[in-house]
């Protein structure tokens, strides 16, 4: 082995450590703040997670506390001092009627996107070989609608796949990155409404139009 491929292992090696570290740290949060997480992507530069909490505060809770002890190891590790994240983690409600398995594509689909791996399933750090193959993973607590799908786990799983082989539609990933960027509520119509009357603000840019269902969910 040369010098260069014995420091590209080395380094290899030491991301994975520290992914795995944060998989545990947040496996930990998530049962600590009575939170489950249905769907996950670790990426070298962010993270998508799609959680429901059983508690008003508890994925704030959870992204807290992972940034406290993530951060404490990495600089322990690695000899950093301050904080990793270029700002303040976004989150937005999502009507899972809807848009679920849009916004699962979208997670879990996304290493393929960027051109990192030419299948989900050859990416480690996602909840894709769980949802869709069956792999355990302590990190995925299935939804009601996953669950949903079909009786038996293997036509369940079987069901699943067919969704992600539909193409997510460019409005519906366009949606999905305003509503996380801007914090916007991501839903129909009527859900939106009835989350702005909840809280007497609005919740969504203008109205572009009707109720629907994405392409992937149907």
């Amino acid at each position: 082995m040369s010098s260069s491929e014995e420091t590209t292992g080395k380094r290899y090696s030491a991301r994975m450590r520290t992914t795995l570290s944060f998989w545990n740290v947040l496996g930990e949060a998530a049962a600590r703040h009575c939170c489950d997480i249905h769907a996950y992507v670790l990426m070298t530069n962010h993270v998508h997670l799609l959680m429901t909490s059983h508690d008003g505060m508890g994925i704030g809770k959870v992204m807290q506390s992972v940034g406290r002890k993530y951060v404490r190891y990495f600089n322990h590790r690695y000899g950093h001092s301050g904080t990793l994240w270029e700002g303040r983690y976004r989150v937005t409600l999502i009507d899972s009627e809807h848009y679920l398995f849009s916004c699962m594509h979208y997670i879990e689909l996304n290493p393929v996107r960027a051109g990192m791996v030419d299948q989900a399933s050859a990416y480690p750090w996602s909840s894709y070989k769980c949802n869709a193959l069956g792999k355990q993973d302590e990190l995925v607590t299935p939804h009601l609608a996953y669950l949903g799908l079909a009786g038996v786990a293997d036509d369940r799983r079987a069901a699943y796949r067919a969704c992600l082989r539909a193409v997510l539609d460019v409005t519906t990933a366009d949606e999905i990155r305003e509503a996380t960027n801007r914090a916007w509520v991501l839903g129909c119509d009527r859900f939106k409404a009835e989350i702005e009357g909840q809280l007497g603000r609005r919740v969504a840019p203008s109205t572009r139009g009707g109720d629907r269902k994405s392409s992937v969910a149907r």
